[in-house]
């Protein structure tokens, strides 16, 4: 059969499971052979195989638009890079995305053998293909893990799977995956900052806890009862904060896995925003300094209540730290027409609000408004409980020109109420 890739056509007889043989055009093609004279795959005739291609007129061999052809498909359309190297180990695909992954061009891959169409090296220089043997070696052996390689100074994942005419028989196919190692670098990167976070923020608690406890014990009889209450009551501000980062980091945990749970319980979101405002007036703020905005009646809502607590509390606390003037809240229906029926809640303040630039980045990890501390986790947390909701979380800016916050949440009736 013809084996069509980029352009090019190298003669295959049979389309390995899963591989497609449909991409090369007509016009190259390769001989099979056999292991001989160099000692490596492909560096001699094939059995069964004259090394000419089938003429014209001749009838296609079973498989020839099966594959990949049989769902209309591709091999370019992979998003992954894809190589075949058949018995002899002559390369007889090689997609679009290896071509890209890889900066070969197909035409100077297809038909040669696979050591030096694709020369892989491991982090130690050596040749990854000797190393492995396909096409050799224990005929149980179904293939290799993906693995960082080299690739003429550069890094690629690579995989392998080797396709057997018969359990422990010879190699028919070597199909190998490619890909690049960007995502993952941004990925590892992205957990490297996680954890460095975590560290710089742990450290200045755990200190203060530690610093505090110890003086306590070593010199207990010397403080006042005013100067004890004083040292405790601080341990026990820097065990929240600490308590709270390590709610943080569960909540990304399962928020970035996908295992968030929402439990819905028929909550009052006006009485919940007041709640949250009650406590920031404890806490310390003016009460005039919050302006809140009813338009009832609301929808009965249904919502996990202490992880709408957390949306509330934390967007509350961002427009109070880091905004100025009058923090106003606004809670009403959803506006008809807009989504489902639902409650929407605005939060917005009077500073300086959030650069346009900035916008599309205010919801991921890391991203901070100001100097004036936190983890840059908070919002990150937030869209991802409102999504788990089944809501939408915008931000904007404020008609006072500070930041606008805005949620919205679905009715949520459970199904045993539906």
């Amino acid at each position: 059969m013809d084996v069509r890739t980029s352009g090019t056509t190298v003669a295959a007889d049979t389309c390995p499971p899963g591989v497609s043989a449909e991409s090369h055009a007509p016009g190259a093609s390769v001989a099979s052979e056999t292991p001989g004279d160099s000692g490596g795959p492909g560096d001699s005739a094939g059995p069964g195989d004259s090394g000419v291609p089938p003429a014209p007129d001749a009838p296609p061999a079973p498989g020839v638009r099966g594959c990949f052809a049989d769902l209309g498909l591709d091999p370019d359309d992979l998003p992954d890079g894809l190589v075949v190297a058949d018995e002899t180990g002559r390369v007889i695909c090689f997609n679009a995305a290896a071509a890209r992954i890889t900066d070969i061009a197909p035409q100077d891959a297809l038909g040669r053998p696979l050591e030096r169409a694709l020369p892989l090296q491991d982090i130690e220089g050596r040749r990854w293909w000797q190393l492995t043997d396909p096409y050799g070696g224990l005929s149980i052996r179904s293939g290799q893990p993906e693995r960082n390689l080299l690739l003429g100074g550069r890094e690629v994942l690579v995989s392998a799977r080797y396709v057997r005419s018969r359990p422990n028989g010879p190699v028919r196919r070597v199909v190998i995956a490619v890909r690049g190692t960007e995502a993952r670098r941004r990925t590892e990167l992205s957990h490297a900052e996680l954890i460095a976070t975590v560290a710089h923020e742990l450290r200045s608690p755990l200190t203060s806890v530690k610093g505090f406890t110890a003086t306590l014990l070593q010199k207990w009889e010397r403080f006042t009862d005013d100067q004890k209450r004083l040292m405790l009551e601080t341990v026990d501000a820097d065990a929240n904060r600490v308590t709270r980062l390590i709610a943080e980091l569960l909540d990304i945990s399962r928020i970035d896995s996908g295992r968030l749970e929402v439990r819905r319980q028929r909550i009052d979101m006006a009485a919940a925003v007041r709640r949250h405002v009650q406590a920031q007036t404890t806490a310390g703020q003016k009460p005039d300094r919050f302006l809140i905005k009813m338009r009832e009646p609301l929808p009965e809502l249904w919502a996990d209540p202490d992880k709408i607590d957390q949306v509330l509390g934390n967007l509350l606390e961002n427009a109070v730290r880091h905004g100025e003037g009058t923090v106003t809240i606004e809670v009403g229906p959803s506006p008809s027409g807009t989504g489902p029926e639902g409650t929407t809640v605005t939060v917005s303040d009077e500073g300086p609000g959030i650069p346009e630039e900035s916008m599309s980045r205010v919801f991921t990890r890391f991203w901070r408004g100001s100097k004036r501390g936190g983890t840059g986790l908070g919002l990150y947390i937030v869209k991802g409980i409102v999504e788990a909701h089944g809501g939408t979380i915008t931000v904007g800016r404020a008609l006072a020109g500070g930041a606008r916050f805005r949620f919205s949440l679905p009715v949520g009736t459970p199904a045993f109420m539906a």
